[in-house]
């Protein structure tokens, strides 16, 4: 979501390029220092001074993707800080917080061969400490459409959660993967549209080796729900690959992809402007959200690949543009 404080600037949103270790950062290996509670997260957090602070935020179950944003960070800013905070607010009626699951351990000797700092780790009565807040963040129109339709009040949740972090951290700068658009686009338009003093950085998806992206949700899967899910993705590759053609040709090529798949019950396949989320129009030309959500077994998964539609088109890591992808 490192550079100096302030609102994103014209780059915010561009693709990272990594380098050597920001001066000061810890060795990769070294133990963070593990906050459970704010009076410890304020103690660490002020021992930070000499250089600024990026964050990452994520609610458990790390794996190579969060490692990659977390290595990302290292490598820009001078302090990680990751936040471990599985947020209540984000589990609708239908969704089982208690299945969630839960590796600390393991999610530790990520951060720790990182060079994490920092790790807050709070429980629920430590962020909502009067219980469920009264008070929430609301994500408007573009947190009621795609995943904000599948699941109601998701995207309040994790605003309202992304916003208390970002006061308790106080970081400079925070980062987030493009797997996640609409979360990205809506975190972006809360960076801008309230006002906070935080560079949101987005980073490319990470994808298994056969192309599905990672996702902590991919370990319910099946031997056999992998090999359905891998449907996705090759469906935003197809569709990337027509994208000289325009708009039409996008969505019938990947969706010539998905119904050869019965197994997986899709949701939604859509290719709109990556900051409205509205369908792109058939003359539209320049870069655009190709995005997928559906159920395989009993996990419900989403993708996505930013596509540039036109001539010489094709696939994306992340928006160029971020004026138009909301920053």
């Amino acid at each position: 979501m490192s550079e100096q404080p302030g609102m994103p600037s014209a780059s915010a949103g561009a693709t990272v390029t990594a380098g050597p270790p920001a001066e000061g950062s810890p060795p990769a290996g070294r133990e963070p220092v593990v906050a459970r509670s704010r009076e410890e997260l304020h103690a660490a957090r002020r021992a930070l001074t000499d250089g600024d602070v990026a964050v990452v935020m994520t609610m458990g179950a790390l794996h190579e993707g969060h490692a990659t944003l977390i290595e990302t960070a290292r490598q820009r800013a001078a302090h990680v800080v990751v936040t471990i905070f599985l947020n209540p607010l984000q589990f609708g009626p239908r969704e089982d917080l208690s299945r969630y699951p839960r590796t600390f351990d393991s999610d530790m000797e990520i951060c720790r061969r990182a060079g994490v700092d920092l790790v807050f780790a709070p429980t629920p009565d430590v962020i909502y400490r009067d219980g469920d807040p009264g008070v929430r963040i609301s994500a408007g129109p573009l947190g009621n459409v795609l995943e904000g339709q599948a699941r109601p009040g998701h995207f309040d949740g994790m605003l309202t959660v992304v916003a208390k972090l970002f006061h308790l951290t106080r970081a400079d700068s925070a980062y987030f993967g493009q797997k996640d658009a609409q979360q990205l686009l809506l975190i972006r338009r809360m960076v801008r549209d309230l006002d906070f003093s935080v560079k949101v950085i987005s980073v490319p998806t990470v994808r298994e080796s056969d192309g599905l992206a990672m996702s902590s949700r991919n370990m319910y899967l099946t031997e056999s729900d992998r090999e359905t899910a891998l449907c996705l993705s090759r469906a935003l590759r197809a569709g990337a690959a027509a994208a000289s053609e325009g708009p039409s040709a996008v969505r019938r090529a990947a969706r010539a992809v998905l119904v050869r798949e019965p197994l997986a019950l899709i949701d939604y396949l859509v290719l709109v402007h990556p900051a409205t989320l509205e369908d792109v129009p058939e003359w539209y030309r320049g870069e655009a959200l190709l995005a997928v959500a559906g159920r395989v077994g009993t996990t419900r998964l989403i993708d996505n690949l930013p596509i540039l539609v036109g001539p010489q088109g094709g696939a994306l890591e992340v928006f160029s543009d971020v004026e138009s992808a909301g920053a």
